[in-house]
């Protein structure tokens, strides 16, 4: 198994595995991050007693804060096995996986997070703690890594361009009543309750599982190449000046670190338009 430094699998049961991603001081994702998920979508793909693979975050209150768009320039480049860029062929793996993808969230999962979550095949939130968002447009770029692809097959065209157009942050509610998750708990059920959901589903035939979850992706997977174009025009529009000039003022506000911006992200973003 690869030696993973932001990523910890316990296999707490035959058949499931639980990650833990941890990445403080808030969970960025950044080029190590993805070259773990690669390594990690291998090891799932060639441990063939794997059913069910949760995902949740150490940190409660962030599960994935946003992508580092400080260390862009160090996302790897090389293509994996899909053929596409690493970011691209993770998610494309993950939905594809013969395997029960879950995303347990607590805390905030905006841009790069909401779109690791909306991959899975599963996802369940906290209702006190979970929030979501895509505020890609606020600092001057279209979503990159999949958002614009999987919104509107999940939560219907008005909804997508909503949360894509507003940036805005979106309560656990709300992403129920979207249809972004599956369902809400109260904090203190969502872990019982994933854990039952889980252990019920590592309980079943792996290959019945594969083929229900290949079966309903043919009407609910986008393409490679729909995601490449989003990916293209979110790292074209980080050269822009309009782009330059609202990250620049968004780091004066504590981005990367644990402070109120990075906790009401959607709240900051009207303030970050270049004077």
């Amino acid at each position: 198994m690869f030696d993973y430094n932001q990523l910890s699998i316990a296999a707490s049961r035959p058949g499931l595995w639980t990650v833990t991603f941890s990445n403080p001081p808030i969970n960025l994702l950044d080029a190590t991050t993805i070259t773990e998920l690669q390594a990690l979508m291998s090891d799932i793909e060639t441990d063939h007693s794997v059913k069910v693979v949760v995902f949740q975050a150490a940190d409660p209150d962030f599960f994935i804060a946003h992508f580092d768009t400080s260390k862009a320039a160090e996302v790897p480049r090389t293509p994996g096995p899909t053929g596409s860029m690493p970011w691209i062929d993770f998610v494309l793996r993950l939905s594809s996986a013969p395997v029960v993808s879950i995303a347990k969230v607590r805390g905030r999962a905006r841009g790069v997070g909401n779109e690791f979550v909306l991959a899975c095949d599963m996802r369940f939130a906290s209702r006190q703690k979970a929030i979501f968002g895509n505020p890609e447009v606020g600092v001057g770029v279209p979503p990159g890594g999949g958002a614009l692809e999987w919104l509107p097959r999940i939560v219907g065209r008005s909804r997508a361009l909503e949360i894509c157009l507003s940036g805005d942050d979106f309560d656990a509610d709300i992403a129920e009543r979207y249809g972004l998750v599956n369902r809400t708990l109260d904090d203190g059920e969502l872990d019982a309750f994933v854990d039952n959901i889980a252990s019920r589903l590592a309980s079943f035939d792996r290959e019945a599982l594969c083929a229900v979850k290949t079966q309903v992706n043919r009407v609910g997977m986008p393409t490679a190449t729909e995601i490449e174009s989003s990916n293209a025009m979110f790292f074209a529009g980080l050269g822009g000046s309009q782009s330059k000039a609202r990250r620049a003022n968004v780091r004066t506000l504590g981005y990367g670190v644990r402070s109120d911006c990075e906790l009401n992200f959607g709240r900051y973003l009207p303030s970050l338009a270049p004077k």
